[in-house]
Formats: C-alpha cells, structure tokens, sequence
C-alpha cells in the first residue's frame, strides 16, 4: 500500500496527534490530477488548522493512501487506516472507488466524508457514517440536461463505457429528458471507434455529443475525431463529468478542447476565505486550483468542526453530521437527509456549466448556473 506523506507532518506513532485517513487517486489509472488537486486542498486545509492551535490543543494529521482508481486498493487502504487509529476518512474523487470505501466506512463504523464523488447510492443501505460533499449525480446531471435544453438540444448522442458511473448518468439524462421532448442515443466505445461515432452522429442527426468516458483515453480520441469531421461543424460536445477542468486536458487538445461544456461546483463569487485559500492553493499547485481542491478544504473544514463538537477520538455518536454548519470556501455547509440518496448529503454545493473560452482557454465561461 502506498504512502504519500502529506507536509502537515509525517505519521507519528505517540498519540499526540489527531489521525484523519485521506484517500485519493494519486496513480494511473486514478485521474491523478484530480488527486493531486484534492490533496493539495485537503493538506492546506490541515496546516490552516494546525497553524490555529489544532484540535482541541491537538495537531491535526493526515495519513494519506494512494487508491490508484481500484476499489479493492481502496477498501483494503481503509482497514489499515481503521489498525493505524484514524477518527475519520477523507476525500477520494473516483465514484466507484468512494462506494467500496463508503461500504467498509460504514461496516467499520468509522466516520467519512466524501469529497468529490457524486454516485447517488454510494451505499446500498441508508447510513449515518457516510456523508458527502459533491452535489449528487443525479442534481448535477439535471442541472446540465437543463442546459442542454436550454440550447435547443432534443437529439442527444452519449459516447459511453461500462461503468456504473456511465450508467447512471445515461440514465439519469434520460428519464430527465425525454418528458421534455429530448432523446438520448447509446454509442458503445467498447465496439465503436472513435471515427465510426462521427458516422453514428451524422446518421442519427444528434446535435449534442456528450463524453461518458474516461480520461485521457478514448475522450481526447473522440473529440480530435468529431473536431476534424466537417460534417459536425456544429454539434456540441460535452462533459458533464468534468474531464475539461484540469490542465492536462487543455494540454493534450489545445484549440480542440474548448467551447466544451462540463460541470464544476463552484459559486459566481467566493466566500472571502475561498479567496484566501484560492491564492495558497494557486501557489501550491502552480496552477490555478480546481473545484476539487476547494472540495479538498472544504472536507477538513467540516472534519474540524465535527472532531471539535465530538471529541478527538473515533467519533462514537452515528450522526456526526446532523449538527454541522460551518462557512465554507464555497458557502455555508450543512447536511441533510435527502430522498433516493443513501449517505448525509450538502444540499446543496453551488452547480455551474462551464467551458474554455476559445478566445482565452485558460479562462472559464459561465454557461448555465443554479
């Protein structure tokens, strides 16, 4: 099991310290700029408090483990975390991943709050364990179906790989568009290649591609395809799971990866402490700092105060989160119980449709916002 030690303090062995166990996907095929991202929000968000005296006169620490996007890694890296003494779990962004985690979190009955995932049911049974961050898979889809509409798109095509992620969001697109006049057509990447989509497209009349895929491979693939078809001059390509946020995108496609639009979870404006933590992260990263890494913060943020409200030990109560409010980088953070989701949810984290400005790619645009 790989270790990265985060700059908060190296694992201490004398109790003084308070143990948080992050999670994140720092290896291929894990999304690793996205981990990257998440761990710098999350070790910031430590040293914040560590330089403000701690918790309850304690150093906050975090034993970092690298889930490499495999849900058995994952789940294993819980049960160490759980014999190193940890109180509570943090981050992980893969939504298969963050289930596996979810499952051995609540079956151990140690507290976790989920970054960046969305699944709706990361767990199969309601839990008190399990609360999360992101805005639910099935709100922010909706959010971008409305979008869609709002652009004039009824013929939608999905480029899709088997995953329960995909799948979800397929459906979710689906039962969300077809009162509203909308349909959605299946490409499976598992027989297409990204050529013969272009065909698929222009057979169908789909005025809207959206990228259910993985990244970097095949959706770098297919966007180069549909960009290079004149046929397709005009057809939308999107991403509502986010492969545009991070700079590899823009560094692999250039011109082609702009005017794409995708889903983040940040407000118009930032909360004066997101503007501080926006200048440490910018800093640390060399680059400027994701959503994710806000959902980073953010989680630590929230760990403090329930650690601060509960004691510094393995929180015993099996409602931790039911108490929370506290500012965030990105607005007041509270939990509820919401219908069709299994885990405590933030209802809700701010939701935009964003894309690259093909004028200045390194520029966001606000397309649609909720």
């Amino acid at each position: 099991m790989s270790t990265s030690q985060s700059s908060s303090g190296a694992e201490r062995t004398d109790g003084a310290s308070v143990r948080i166990g992050a999670l994140v996907p720092l290896s291929r095929p894990g999304w690793v700029e996205a981990g990257q991202h998440l761990l710098a929000g999350l070790d910031l968000a430590v040293r914040d408090v560590n330089d403000n005296g701690g918790v309850l006169g304690r150093p906050l620490e975090l034993i970092v483990r690298d889930t490499a996007a495999d849900p058995q890694k994952a789940a294993a890296a819980v049960d160490e975390l759980a014999r190193l003494g940890v109180v509570a779990l943090a981050g992980e962004y893969h939504s298969v991943v963050a289930r596996a985690v979810a499952a051995r979190a609540d079956a151990l009955g140690l507290p976790f709050l989920c970054s960046s995932a969305v699944l709706d049911a990361l767990t199969e049974q309601p839990t008190d364990w399990v609360a999360r961050l992101a805005p639910a898979q099935s709100h922010g889809w909706q959010i971008y179906a409305d979008f869609l509409l709002s652009a004039g798109h009824r013929r939608i095509a999905v480029a899709t790989q088997p995953s329960i992620y995909w799948a979800s969001g397929a459906r979710i697109l689906r039962d969300y568009l077809a009162p509203r006049g909308g349909t959605i057509l299946e490409l499976d990447m598992r027989t297409l290649a990204p050529e013969a989509v272009c065909d698929e497209l222009v057979d169908h009349r789909a005025t809207a591609l959206l990228l259910l895929v993985g990244h970097p491979e095949p959706a770098v693939s297919i966007v180069r395809s549909v960009r290079r078809d004149q046929r397709l001059a005009e057809i939308l390509i999107g991403a509502p799971a986010g492969q545009p946020e991070f700079v590899e995108w823009a560094t692999l496609l250039g011109d082609d990866g702009v005017s794409i639009p995708f889903l983040r979870y940040l407000p118009e404006r930032l909360s004066s402490l997101g503007v501080r933590v926006e200048a440490s992260l910018r800093e640390r990263l060399t680059e400027a700092p994701s959503f994710v890494a806000f959902e980073g913060y953010d989680t630590i943020t929230v760990l403090t105060d329930v650690l601060r409200s509960h004691g510094v030990n393995r929180v015993g109560s099996t409602e931790p989160w039911s108490h929370v409010v506290v500012e965030g980088t990105r607005g007041k953070i509270q939990f509820s119980r919401t219908p069709g989701i299994s885990v405590w949810q933030w209802t809700w984290p701010p939701v935009q449709v964003v894309d690259r400005d093909p004028d200045e790619p390194d520029r966001f645009r606000i397309l649609h916002a909720s």
